[in-house]
């Protein structure tokens, strides 16, 4: 990618992430393919910009004058600006509908899983998942071609460790794939 990440975004290289997924979700619902005037070259260049921002942001030191630490794997688990630790994965799973569609499967999945803490329909969904997992979760649902595609965050409470994101994204899939059996 040439295009400087935060010009296409529309956003000062000093936005933060939440700054960054407004960004995305509201050029999103215009680029969309699926939507009358939208591309799929550009929702394609809007995606590799956010994710290309987001692990600039992420790579950030909390102090200016801290070195910048190497890029990290899309699984990171070293502490990070709050003292929180979290984990992140960018297009953890795929849901064969549409946005609002899949954001309703997620939310009544959440229920089975924990409590709705926060949302921003149909895509972003807060929820604080109960025991084995006992953490915070955001999930971030972008429209695909037809189908959403989610991204998974993870944040422990206090000093305890992230939980894996492996295992809460399979629980999400498996608890999505029981919706509407008998």
């Amino acid at each position: 990618m040439t295009r400087d990440p935060f010009a296409v975004l529309g956003v000062a290289p000093s936005a933060g992430e939440e700054q960054l997924r407004a960004a995305r979700r509201r050029l999103a619902k215009d680029l969309h393919p699926d939507r009358a005037g939208g591309d799929a070259v550009r929702m394609r260049e809007l995606n590799i910009a956010f994710e290309a921002a987001m692990a600039v942001v992420q790579a950030a030191p909390a102090d200016p004058s801290a070195p910048v630490p190497r890029p990290s794997s899309v699984v990171d688990q070293a502490p990070r600006r709050t003292g929180v630790r979290h984990a992140h994965d960018v297009a953890s799973f795929t849901i064969e509908a549409l946005p609002a569609e899949a954001f309703e499967a997620l939310l009544v999945a959440s229920t089975w899983l924990g409590e709705a803490l926060d949302d921003d329909p149909p895509y972003r969904l807060d929820v604080e998942l109960g025991e084995p997992f006992d953490c915070w979760c955001r999930l971030e649902v972008v429209p695909d071609a037809g189908a959403s595609t989610v991204s998974l965050s993870l944040a422990s409470r206090d000093t305890r460790p992230v939980p894996d994101l492996d295992r809460v994204r399979d629980t999400w899939v498996a608890t999505l794939n029981t919706l509407g059996r008998p």
